[in-house]
């Protein structure tokens, strides 16, 4: 199976964003014709994520110590922000490593990001402080 994805992706070639195939069909990556469906958006949210999360514990390794549903707000704000955005949270983050929840969640509120998506901002601050 390794050989022919090295030969798929040596003829079909690499390109990170869209662009119109020789039949005018969207594509992206090595080949793959647009629009995903489902099951590879999801794939992709996955693989993202991941990547994501294990950039986050680079910064910050005492997240994986934190409550699971603490981690998985912070994972989701990586995953949306990305993490050097998240990063930009620094006293929410200074409250997060003396364990103060309520002091994070306000900071999480007390942000450009929570002006900009208010609804997701409430909802992950709610679960925050909680």
């Amino acid at each position: 199976m390794e050989k022919l994805i090295d030969s798929i992706k040596k003829n079909e070639g690499f390109v990170g964003k869209p662009y119109n195939d020789s039949l005018g069909i969207p594509t992206i990556g090595y080949g793959s014709k647009l629009p995903l469906d489902e099951d590879e958006a999801e794939l992709l949210l996955k693989h993202r994520l991941n990547k994501k999360i294990e950039e986050l514990h680079t910064h910050y390794a005492f997240v994986e110590n934190l409550p699971k549903e603490k981690q998985s707000i912070l994972y989701e704000m990586a995953y949306q922000l990305g993490v050097g955005g998240l990063l930009k949270f620094k006293k929410m983050w200074r409250a997060l490593k003396s364990g103060d929840f309520e002091m994070a969640s306000m900071e999480m509120l007390d942000s450009k990001w929570a002006k900009q998506t208010p609804k997701r901002a409430v909802d992950l601050a709610k679960q925050m402080r909680n």
